[in-house]
């Protein structure tokens, strides 16, 4: 009886007293605590994982938002205008980031007696006589100067934005100026980075532009090139670009008074200098101008010489004749027109404009364009299609404001209007459609009989509407320069204008002023070129004003 007893109450034990069944199970049971304790191990690291990795972004926005400043972006004022008393200005403004706050500044040059506009500057700081030329340097953000600078007496020849002057990271400024001197500045801090004595004859006329050209002395910075008119004759001068040293002797290339010239690169790279007058161009090889100057055969490798344009030159006369089909009327303007592969040369003529392949000298096309009024200007009228903007005077101070469709000739807008004799360049804006906006000065009128002096005011348009105009602004004193700018990449479109007096014989007041787009769009008169729709004049100034700007096209 116990031992049943015994035997219900307790289960079959092995002879070391331990049941059967745990010892057949106890080896899983162990397997399995096993997994259990590598599983809660594992969430432990990934709970601290993820807390540690919380807890640093964490850290990283609050250092981002309240210790580490973010950069201040420089306010820009919307509008400012700066004046100076009893001064004379020259042909010459030009914009570039001076104090490195990624926004536009202004450079221009004035001439002035004294330097009370001017702080502390005066000529007698740099040796000069008064009345004396300053360069000066204004904030893009609201005007202020930046620096000033006595330059010369009396300038001859100003450019600015050449890369690595004198070895500097920035760009710098070339004055060319009395009495006989040249300077080359750095355009950040007005500072000298080197003067030296041009050398020029005493009864000398610069012929514009300054040529930047290919390195000659070895130093990896870019060379000056000048051309000077002495008794009818052309002279070059080459400048080191590092220091201001001359390279090669004062000597007569034995070209004629020209007009004017222009430098051309071709689809190998080679530069060849345009010089042109009358109907004629000639275009000569950097690397043969070097040799007449230095007095050698010897060419530096730097200089190429296209096989094409060679195979043209007349060897008998020295030069490469460039001949337009279309021969008739003066050269007026020598423009350089980007193609696909390389830049193509656009020939504007006081009789017709022609537009020549940039390789093979072959005409593409030509356009009757009788009084031409201002310089061209480029733009797109079309995406990717660059457009050519002309106006044309058509008697009874009328003109005709042409865009020109570049790859064809053909025209692709057109209007007519009132202008002044002070008629500024039109200038464009590429916008983010890649597409551009024009804007020119002249005064629309549907009334062909006035009488009346035209009122210059200043027009927008843009392709995307070409039945619309918008007048900006007018403006009653003489414009001596205009120009827009996109003072801030990508935002901040403004125009600029600089007015007053340019010869000395009659000093007054010179103005520049900065002026955004938008703060003129918002107040702009509509103008329907087809069937007029006033109900939706907002609507058409709403789109002026939300149009984007780019820094490219």
């Amino acid at each position: 009886m116990d031992k049943d007893f015994a035997a219900e109450i307790h289960p079959l034990k092995n002879s070391d007293g331990k049941s059967q069944g745990n010892d057949e199970t106890r080896p899983e049971k162990e397997a399995g605590n096993k997994n259990q304790n590598g599983l809660f191990r594992l969430s432990r690291w990934r709970t601290a994982a993820f807390f540690t990795s919380l807890f640093l972004c964490l850290t990283i926005v609050f250092a981002f938002s309240f210790i580490i400043p973010c950069p201040v972006r420089p306010y820009s004022q919307r509008t400012w205008i700066t004046q100076y008393n009893s001064a004379v200005t020259y042909v010459f403004l030009t914009t570039e980031d001076v104090n490195q706050d990624k926004v536009q500044d202004v450079l221009l040059l004035l001439k002035v007696a004294n330097g009370s506009n001017f702080f502390n500057a005066s000529c007698e700081d740099e040796g000069f006589e008064s009345p004396c030329s300053f360069l000066t340097a204004l904030s893009g953000t609201n005007g202020s100067a930046l620096w000033t600078r006595p330059v010369a007496e009396d300038v001859q020849l100003l450019e600015c934005g050449i890369n690595k002057l004198g070895g500097i990271k920035s760009s710098g400024c070339i004055v060319i100026g009395k009495p006989d001197s040249i300077t080359a500045m750095d355009s950040q801090t007005g500072n000298t980075l080197w003067q030296k004595n041009t050398g020029f004859a005493g009864n000398y006329t610069i012929t514009k532009p300054l040529l930047k050209i290919s390195d000659v002395d070895g130093d990896d910075i870019q060379d000056l090139m000048v051309v000077v008119t002495v008794e009818d004759e052309l002279q070059s001068f080459i400048f080191s670009g590092r220091n201001g040293d001359h390279i090669g002797q004062n000597r007569n290339l034995g070209i004629d008074r020209k007009a004017g010239h222009y430098m051309h690169i071709t689809k190998s790279g080679s530069q060849y200098v345009l010089f042109y007058t009358g109907n004629s161009i000639e275009g000569y090889s950097l690397a043969d101008l070097y040799a007449k100057i230095v007095g050698t055969e010897s060419k530096p490798g730097t200089f190429k010489q296209d096989p094409n344009w060679e195979g043209k030159a007349n060897r008998t006369v020295g030069y490469v004749p460039i001949l337009p089909v279309s021969s008739s009327g003066d050269v007026l303007y020598l423009i350089n027109v980007p193609g696909k592969k390389y830049n193509n040369l656009l020939v504007v003529k006081s009789e017709v404009s022609e537009l020549l392949d940039g390789q093979s000298l072959i005409s593409l096309w030509s356009i009757k364009t009788i009084n031409i009024l201002s310089k061209p200007a480029l733009g797109y009228y079309k995406k990717e299609v660059l457009s050519i903007m002309m106006e044309l005077g058509i008697g009874n101070n009328r003109k005709k404001v042409i865009i020109i469709d570049s790859s064809s000739g053909a025209v692709q807008w057109e209007l007519e209007m009132n202008f002044s004799s002070d008629n500024p360049n039109p200038v464009t804006l590429h916008t983010g459609d890649h597409r551009s906006a024009f804007l020119f000065w002249g005064e629309y009128t549907v009334d062909l009989n006035s009488t009346m002096t035209p009122n210059p005011n200043l027009y927008i348009f843009h392709p995307s509407r070409p039945k619309v105009l918008l007048q900006l602004k007018n403006n009653t004193q003489n414009i001596v320069l205009f120009d827009a700018v996109l003072f801030e990449r990508s935002r901040h479109a403004c125009y600029v204008l600089l007015t007053g007096p340019i010869t000395t014989e009659n000093p007054g007041t010179v103005s520049v002023s900065k002026r955004k787009l938008k703060e003129d769009i918002t107040n702009s008169k509509v103008i329907w070129l087809g069937q007029e729709d006033a109900d939706n004049n907002q609507e058409i100034r709403e789109h002026f004003f939300r149009m984007r700007y780019s820094s490219n096209s």
